[in-house]
């Protein structure tokens, strides 16, 4: 690694205790939550006790008022080094409760955030459809006004993280059928009568993160439900696809970092033809060019943080980081793989769940493709 001068003294001790509680509550029990394909539930309220979830709310909320995005950066790492991918404390913090902040009530805030921040409540967001994902004209979940305030919501959201063990869902919704770009942003709670939980999907990676269907027959929404103007939805989910898309990059360069580790113990270790596979110039040629790339990346990651943290991080900026962050460890994972030869595609080695986790970092928060025409449509105006 590279010399950074990016966390201070007090963010190395919160790193120290992130690590301490993984190491207690977390590692010993990688086996059965993978078995069971989750982490327990449990896990999650021991760690909002101790500060880990939410901990940008500010103290009149329960929170501890840091708004410092170093400290989630510091738990991606962490978590990257314990190799349990299902425990994303970047997606509960900053994938959904940050709306419930920016755009919610007096009395939506005093009532959620507390809860979001102790742990007694996990929040998920649900956008993607069974026939929608970033093109959000074509949802078809609606939400329609009773004249009283309140909003019925009807339809259904899929590949929903969270979605079995999560107590609250920020469910993007239709709201005016005359313009499929008016959206609402609506709070929905397990146990709402007409709101069900479908099956938890079988998925090629994340083994331990629960990802279920969602359906919504006649939801009754009471005012507390809705989040700010229910026609803004669109504008406010434009306003946080920058905090998700560095979210998503945050967690995928440590797996990268964890890939090029595991790579070059394994080759130094391992035998072939009178030699150590390291000794190989092909090898050391390949644990070079993914070294600098990921060194590449760092220094882009650590620089969209300050940018954040600062108020500065702008769409554009947030999707060439995510772009170039999860090809670059989609190429590495592959190279980490061939490096392990046929013991790379057995399960038992780290390297092979590496490797089928980090195929989806190309798809969520909106895909290579839809990356690149963000950028484009900055560069060019269009």
């Amino acid at each position: 690694m590279m010399i950074r001068n990016h966390y201070t003294p007090e963010l190395e001790a919160f790193r120290d205790s992130f690590r301490t509680f993984l190491d207690r509550e977390v590692a010993p029990h990688r086996a059965r939550f993978r078995a069971q394909g989750m982490i327990d539930r449990e896990i999650y309220r021991k760690a909002g006790e101790q500060g880990f979830l939410c901990y940008w709310v500010p103290e009149e909320y329960g929170g501890l008022g840091l708004a410092d995005y170093r400290y989630d950066q510091i738990m991606q790492e962490e978590v990257a080094e314990i190799l349990e991918s299902g425990m994303w404390m970047g997606a509960l913090n900053r994938n959904s409760p940050p709306y419930i902040l920016k755009h919610g009530s007096e009395e939506q805030k005093r009532h959620y955030l507390p809860k979001l921040a102790s742990g007694e409540m996990i929040c998920a967001i649900a956008m993607t459809e069974p026939d929608a994902g970033s093109d959000i004209a074509g949802f078809k979940t609606r939400a329609e006004p009773r004249g009283d305030g309140s909003w019925v919501l009807n339809g259904s959201k899929t590949y929903i993280s969270y979605g079995i063990i999560a107590e609250l869902f920020v469910v993007a919704a239709k709201t005016n059928p005359g313009n499929p770009r008016e959206l609402g942003l609506f709070l929905v709670e397990r146990g709402m009568k007409g709101f069900r939980n479908g099956r938890k999907l079988e998925k090629l990676g994340f083994h331990t993160q629960d990802t279920a269907e969602l359906f919504f027959e006649d939801v009754v929404l009471e005012p507390i439900h809705v989040i700010g103007d229910a026609s803004q939805g669109f504008t406010y989910m434009r306003g946080g696809l920058a905090e998700e898309r560095l979210t998503t990059s945050g967690q995928s360069l440590p797996w990268s970092w964890k890939a090029i580790a595991l790579a070059q113990e394994f080759v130094t270790q391992r035998k072939a033809f009178g030699a150590t596979v390291a000794d190989f110039q092909n090898t050391k040629f390949k644990l070079a060019e993914m070294r600098a790339e990921a060194l590449a990346c760092q220094a882009f990651l650590d620089h969209c943080v300050d940018l954040f943290n600062a108020g500065e991080l702008d769409q554009a900026t947030a999707a060439a980081l995510k772009l170039k962050t999860t090809e670059v460890q989609g190429r590495i994972m592959d190279e980490c793989l061939q490096l392990h030869g046929s013991a790379g595609y057995m399960q038992e080695y780290p390297i092979c769940q590496l490797y089928q986790d980090a195929r989806i970092f190309r798809i969520f928060a909106g895909t290579s493709e839809v990356m690149k025409i963000v950028i484009a449509k900055d560069m060019l105006g269009r």
